[in-house]
């Protein structure tokens, strides 16, 4: 619930508004209705990693998985609320490389939590690359 929870309550107070819509869009830029489903998919995913890294017992492990999660809470406010592109983009660049981190470390000690995290990296990989367009085509916000 925490999860799932969390980053519905944050995409309902921090949810594109007139700003987003005004900013020029990358052509690589999906669907706005795309993001919900996914991003609904994605935080079970994670929930159930995060169940499985607390079971572990791994304090490093559970550590980059709380990491990732208060940045990922973190990205939209600061993209949506904020109007800051250039922060988001570096909030976004951290996301990644903890999910890299959690999974190089799940790899070792948990499989399926490793397996849990693959849509996941690959995702914010892509919403990184939108990020960054985001900032070409508008500069910091």
């Amino acid at each position: 619930m925490l999860v799932v929870g969390g980053g519905s309550v944050i995409g309902l107070l921090t949810g594109p508004g007139p700003w987003y819509a005004s900013l020029q869009k990358p052509s690589f830029n999906p669907p706005s209705w795309v993001f919900g489903p996914v991003w609904t998919v994605l935080y079970v995913l994670v929930a159930v990693a995060g169940w499985r890294a607390w079971r572990t017992g791994s304090a490093a492990l559970q550590g980059l998985w709380w990491l990732q999660l208060g940045l990922n809470f973190l990205w939209s406010p600061v993209f949506f609320a904020l109007h800051r592109i250039d922060l988001a983009l570096a909030v976004i660049v951290l996301l990644l490389a903890s999910i890299v981190g959690f999974m190089a470390m799940a790899f070792r000690q948990d499989r399926t939590s490793f397996a849990l995290f693959a849509p996941y990296v690959l995702w914010v990989g892509f919403a990184s690359a939108l990020n960054g367009a985001f900032y070409a085509l508008n500069g910091a916000g």
